[in-house]
């Protein structure tokens, strides 16, 4: 299948295809006669395996990790658990890093009168990096 036709089925832009072979996450395709890309089932599961992982948060550094290890039939659960334990601890990092942000943003417009005054808290706020650290 050309590239067009594997972006169709695994729903990963023709561009992000091209990224992924250009950082080695997957591998370089194939060509037709005329220089086109030619897809084949194997690329296909490892497409939507790098979705998966995309859609999971990995970051493209973790996704080569763990494409080795999908690949390694040899593999030891034990590697992709530690990877995923620290994903996740990664993930509760971002979460309360963006719940702190939301409580921020919350009392800034709670302080602000919302009429048709020109002062506003929030601005001043922002501009004084009140709550920021």
């Amino acid at each position: 299948m050309n590239i067009g036709q594997a972006s169709k089925h695994s729903g990963i832009s023709a561009k992000m295809i091209r990224y992924y072979e250009e950082i080695g996450l997957l591998e370089a395709a194939q060509r037709s006669a005329s220089g086109y890309r030619i897809y084949s089932e194997t690329d296909l599961k490892t497409l939507n395996f790098l979705k998966h992982a995309r859609e999971l948060g990995f970051s493209s550094e973790q996704m080569k990790e763990l494409i080795s290890l999908w690949k390694n039939t040899d593999r030891h659960s034990v590697e992709v658990k530690a990877l995923t334990v620290k994903h996740i601890a990664e993930l509760k990092q971002k979460i309360a890093h963006l719940q702190e942000m939301v409580n921020i943003l919350q009392a800034s417009a709670d302080d602000c009168c919302g009429d048709q005054q020109a002062s506003c808290a929030i601005l001043d706020h922002i501009e004084k990096g009140v709550g920021v650290s």
